[in-house]
């Protein structure tokens, strides 16, 4: 264990960039990342062996966090981006990246994988989302605008980008809890269907419709989006759902929105995105979204070529996914007296981590949001010739 100790305090040595004070098992404190008051303090109340964080330090680190292993006093968010910022540290150096192993994506597992993740309760999402409950990056206007606004923001934004003609089609794959979609009917004109794995949101996508008196224009389809039987859509939408199908159906995944797509049909897919190229992350798989993969924009690009679909714009949003995520956090530590009810102190720490984690991830670069804007032929042809009437 001794040598364990050793190896540790190396690792730890180079792997951030503001003052962080590490207290040990052994009582002793080491602060790392330049002099001055300690940002964060970590205390180890347990030894971790080396060969464990080197294995696969995401699920080392975030296992032991959530057993009450380490402790952080201070903002999480921030010492893990300082870890992200740091070249040599345990999350960025070539030294501690391993293989995970290889992850299913076939109909019954994707199923599965969402279900774990989207069925823990509507109500539990309620606690934390805004009203809307849209779980996916909003779009800040302006920084005094609250969730709620930036979230409608972000449905309208990307359906100004489709340029839609009142009574023609739109699909959403991935329709989540139905903002995008029947905002879609309500305030475009356009007849939707929704479509989703998870039994609870198209639970409250139906219950919506029929509120709404939208039967005649809105449907949700409880079914995976590869088994889809329907006539092609003048326009489609899919938000956070390219994330969920593995790198060996994204090809199939795109080829799926060419084949539901109308001729000069538009579509607007928006996702994570690495730029510096796909990658899983053990902690975040194992815990809170089986089988994520987060695709390298560049294979996404290749993707969509091959596809035969055609690119007309795209935008980054990551500034706007951070902010989103330390919005939930602060909402989801204020419900905890809610969540406390239902949740032991494990998950707790668990969603506090996976929360401010991604936060961090986005802000340090390691993970992007972009919009892509798709047409189903020669790129853009029936859109306005200039970016403006996306923001009219």
């Amino acid at each position: 264990m001794m040598l364990d100790n050793l190896v540790l305090k190396k690792v730890l040595k180079n792997s951030f960039n503001i003052p962080v004070a590490v207290t040990y098992p052994d009582g002793k404190t080491e602060q790392y990342g330049g002099k001055g008051q300690p940002e964060v303090k970590i205390k180890l109340n347990e030894n971790i062996a080396v060969k464990d964080l080197t294995s696969n330090a995401s699920i080392t680190l975030g296992e032991a966090y959530m057993d009450g292993k380490i402790e952080i006093d201070g903002s999480i968010q921030k010492v893990i981006l300082s870890a992200y910022q740091s070249a040599d540290s345990f999350l960025r150096s070539s030294k501690f990246r391993r293989f995970l192993p290889k992850q299913k994506h076939t109909q019954a597992k994707s199923k599965e994988d969402v279900q774990s993740h989207y069925d823990l309760g509507n109500d539990f999402y309620a606690l934390w989302l805004d009203p809307s409950m849209t779980y996916s990056c909003a779009y800040f206007e302006n920084p005094q605008v609250t969730l709620e606004e930036a979230q409608l923001a972000k449905v309208h934004h990307i359906l100004k980008k489709l340029d839609p003609k009142p009574g023609q089609t739109l699909l959403d794959i991935g329709c989540g809890w139905g903002t995008l979609m029947l905002t879609a009917a309500k305030e475009y004109d356009l007849k939707v269907v929704g479509i989703t794995l998870s039994e609870e949101q198209a639970k409250e996508v139906q219950a919506r419709i029929k509120a709404e008196g939208l039967e005649n224009r809105a449907q949700v389809i409880l079914e995976d989006y590869r088994q889809l039987e329907h006539e092609p859509f003048d326009y489609i939408t899919s938000v956070g759902m390219f994330e969920h199908v593995g790198p060996e159906n994204l090809a199939e995944y795109f080829q799926t929105v060419y084949k539901y797509l109308a001729d000069d049909g538009v579509a607007l897919i928006h996702g994570i995105t690495r730029q510096q190229g796909g990658a899983y992350n053990g902690w975040i798989n194992k815990y809170i979204f089986p089988g994520g993969y987060i695709p390298g924009m560049t294979e996404i690009l290749g993707r969509i070529v091959d596809s035969g679909l055609q690119v007309a714009d795209m935008e980054t949003l990551r500034r706007h996914y951070q902010k989103t995520l330390e919005i939930w956090d602060r909402n989801f530590k204020r419900a905890l007296p809610e969540v406390e009810k239902s949740h032991d102190q494990r998950f707790i720490r668990m969603w506090d981590l996976y929360l401010q984690a991604c936060a961090a991830s986005f802000e340090s670069g390691n993970i992007d949001c972009i919009q892509y804007l798709l047409t189903k032929g020669a790129s853009g042809q029936n859109l306005p010739m200039t970016r403006d009437y996306m923001l009219g």
